[in-house]
């Protein structure tokens, strides 16, 4: 059954085998993660080799998108591995420190005492620890114990409200550039972005360093520092999708808060033409159950309802025990929310100007083919931007993308209610519409008497160039 919201899974040590990933992309997975906080260069790239040659057994393409590790603050080291934080009981956090023991650890930040002052409140561990600052003293950082337990290596450290001056972008993250573009991934995330510049940047070192290979990844900014929320429109504007990272933002700005940047977050995404997914815990028991609470499927179908473009699993597929039936079990609930979602696409459209053509083009297409009950929207497109423009509105009408170009097909796998599919080069229009009328029908998406609305452009093979809509009855000449 066609599916509109598209899957992201994150590989690791339980998916990392040619069988597993053959399984996991039969089952439904769109866009492969790969994972740069975990994992050496050549680790990636057999990965990425593994991904590919499996969506070629499963005669689709996929798409791989590299996140970057950024500027996650962490304690070092202990001793004995961890130690156990007392309620009420003093523990510093020391720059200078090598190897930590019950009374202190190290921090692989050296700068955070420079970040403090007394009265700040510490989250470790994804929020499961709380330290207040007391006072802060050359490279020491001198806290008390406000909700305690097990603190081991290498956990994060977030500053409620934020605030924090890491750069986006590490050293190692500009290394993992380099291995992100040989490898050829479709999209790069970027973790922690505070503004549109730290996007920008990253988008100039991708570009270049992707020019040996004549890439331009797409650029998505992960949102998860409550700095970036007042300044979110100048960042989408600067990237070409978010992610609504809902871990590190939630203890950022408290555990409440999120839900509704959610909804806001994804709303601004589409209005601005820009591809949005739903990350975090979306699926977190069946790392270690057969299937999810009902909770979790409430998460993942109000995600959908919302209108995100893609969910996200991350220790679910990655490290958990069931990453097919994951997957398996993700798809159904997409399908079974986007069977009620409500279309508003008249409305969409009030008070909205189109100043480029294949824009206009591509709102036409989908008002006509709604209006019309098509059975399929087909659009010839190069560079994706016409299929993506018109997956920013719900019809419940399918939109099957079809370009020449690999990578376009690739980027288009993250595009809600876009099926991209190969088409060859023609220069005759005609000629070129009824091929790809022929791979729609061939693939079972329409049948004989069905109404189709099609896109193309003149002359063909330029990107942008989207200028011509076309209605017809499949089985009828041109």
């Amino acid at each position: 059954m066609h599916r509109a919201t598209k899957i992201v899974a994150t590989i690791g040590p339980a998916s990392s085998t040619p069988e597993i990933l053959l399984q996991m992309i039969q089952a439904g997975a769109d866009v492969v993660r790969l994972n740069f906080s975990h994992g050496t260069a050549d680790d990636h790239r057999q990965r990425a080799e593994f991904v590919r040659e499996a969506a070629r057994i499963a005669g689709r393409e996929v798409g791989i998108m590299a996140d970057l590790q950024g500027p996650k603050i962490r304690v070092g080291k202990f001793e004995n591995g961890k130690t156990t934080l007392v309620p009420g009981h003093p523990f510093i956090l020391d720059a200078a420190c090598e190897l930590g023991n019950d009374d202190r650890v190290g921090l692989d930040y050296k700068d955070l005492p420079r970040d403090l002052k007394a009265g700040d409140v510490l989250l470790l561990n994804d929020g499961l620890i709380v330290l207040t600052v007391e006072r802060v003293i050359g490279e020491e950082i001198h806290t008390i114990v406000k909700v305690g337990g097990e603190l081991s290596n290498n956990k994060g450290i977030n500053r409620q409200g934020g605030g924090l001056t890491a750069p986006a972008l590490t050293a190692k993250d500009m290394e993992d550039i380099k291995t992100a573009m040989s490898i050829g991934v479709e999209f790069i995330a970027v973790s922690f972005p505070k503004n549109a510049t730290d996007m920008e940047m990253a988008r100039q070192l991708s570009n270049i360093a992707g020019m040996p290979y004549g890439i331009k990844p797409k650029m998505i900014a992960k949102i998860e520092r409550a700095e970036a929320i007042p300044v979110l429109q100048g960042i989408l504007d600067a990237s070409d999708g978010i992610m609504v990272a809902r871990g590190d933002l939630a203890v950022e700005v408290g555990n409440a808060a999120v839900p509704a940047l959610q909804k806001r977050m994804i709303r601004m995404a589409r209005d601005s033409n820009k591809f949005v997914i739903t990350a975090t815990q979306m699926m977190e028991s069946m790392i270690h159950a057969p299937v999810p609470t009902r909770a979790e499927v409430s998460d993942v179908a109000n995600a959908v309802l919302d209108g995100t473009d893609a969910v996200m699993l991350s220790a679910e597929s990655a490290a958990g025990k069931y990453p097919v039936q994951t997957i398996e079990t993700m798809a159904a609930i997409c399908v079974e929310a986007e069977k009620s979602e409500h279309v508003e696409l008249d409305k969409d459209f009030l008070d909205r100007t189109f100043t480029r053509i294949d824009q206009s083009i591509a709102m036409g297409a989908l008002f006509t083919a709604y209006h019309l009950g098509a059975k399929a929207i087909v659009a010839l497109t190069e560079s994706g931007s016409t299929a993506l423009w018109m997956s920013r509105h719900w019809t419940h009408v399918p939109i099957f993308a079809l370009t020449p170009r690999i990578n376009s097909q690739r980027a288009m796998a993250l595009y809600r209610n876009v099926t991209p599919l190969p088409v060859e080069s023609n220069n005759d229009r005609d000629a070129a519409l009824q091929r790809a009328l022929e791979v729609v029908v061939s693939k079972g998406h329409a049948s004989r008497g069905d109404m189709v609305v099609l896109t193309v452009g003149e002359p063909m093979g330029q990107a942008g160039g989207t200028n011509t809509l076309k209605i017809v009855r499949v089985g009828e000449a041109f």
